[in-house]
């Protein structure tokens, strides 16, 4: 007799740039206090539409950096100044890749 073993299923959502969430969609998809989002925004890290945080909207590439700049304050101890940077170099990166991309064909 065999055994399968089975994996979980996961389950989610496709966020993409049109997406838009508000303030508290952000703060429950990330698991951060509201204060810690605002910070992100004050800091760089994200940039919604909206003059005030009652307005805010985000999109799935907001999400993509909140998560990002968290896992790094979390994981790495980075500073949230710090994060902006690291994200920073990161979006430097990938359009240089970009760039190499289109002038080799690779």
């Amino acid at each position: 007799m065999t055994t399968q073993n089975t994996l979980p299923r996961l389950t989610g959502f496709i966020l993409e740039d049109q997406t838009e969430l508000t303030l508290q969609d952000v703060c429950r998809a990330c698991a951060a206090q509201v204060d810690l989002v605002i910070e992100l925004v004050q800091e760089g890290v994200l940039t919604p539409s909206g003059s005030a945080p009652a307005q805010w909207r985000f999109t799935g590439v907001h999400m993509h950096r909140a998560t990002v700049a968290l896992r790094l304050q979390r994981d790495l101890g980075v500073n949230l100044a710090g994060a902006a940077l690291a994200l920073e170099l990161m979006d430097e990166m990938d359009e240089l890749r970009a760039q190499l991309h289109r002038m080799t064909g690779t």
